[in-house]
């Protein structure tokens, strides 16, 4: 797994993430995975994936395809309803073109994409999960197997530290604590999109 973290203070975001893949009890570090930065850029958007190390690859090649992308789904992370809908309009073509094995729980109420995620953008925060929930962060946020531990590190020093601190702080405690995350640390600060007030 990994840890994964998102921060909002100040007018700054913060997206960071460790640099470890593991297969079981084979670990593949950072000095040996030629593309260990877990951060996916698309336009202005930064997402962390946790699971199956082939989300990345797959996300890559959605987000580069733009056959595929212009056809059906159009990409809009803005807001926690637009993530939905863009995750909704994603789910069949991970099925149909990347073979997606849609099953996990037989009383789960929806089909999952066994996907979770953490995006960081100029809107703000948010929070994607396999069954396409979708929650938009106030302060901060971690997923993968470290998560506690980098929500305990990023509670201790929210008040005290930058977004980008702050961040560093939560992944360096996942790769502290948790045996399937490890250092070095990747992350990206974006400036969050200032809110234009309306004048009568």
């Amino acid at each position: 797994m990994s840890t994964v973290v998102v921060v909002k203070k100040s007018g700054k975001v913060c997206i960071a993430a460790d640099s470890l893949t593991s297969f079981g009890d084979l670990k593949l570090s950072s000095s040996y995975d030629a593309a260990h930065d877990k951060i996916l850029c698309h336009d202005e958007n930064h997402l962390g994936i946790v699971g199956s190390a082939a989300h990345q690859l797959v996300m890559e090649s959605v987000f580069s395809s733009k056959k595929i992308i212009d056809k059906k789904v159009e990409i809009d992370f803005s807001s926690r309803l637009s993530i939905f809908e863009t995750f909704r309009a994603l789910h069949p073509i991970l099925k149909e073109k990347y073979f997606l094995n849609a099953k996990d729980e037989d009383d789960d109420p929806y089909e999952s994409t066994q996907i979770d995620a953490l995006i960081a953008n100029p809107f703000g925060i948010f929070g994607v999960h396999s069954l396409r929930e979708v929650t938009e962060y106030k302060k901060f946020w971690a997923i993968g197997s470290g998560t506690e531990y980098a929500l305990g590190a990023m509670f201790a020093v929210y008040d005290k530290a930058t977004a980008k601190e702050i961040a560093h702080a939560g992944v360096a405690a996942g790769a502290e604590f948790n045996n399937a995350s490890s250092l070095p640390i990747s992350s990206y600060v974006i400036d969050l999109q200032q809110l234009k007030s309306v004048s009568k």
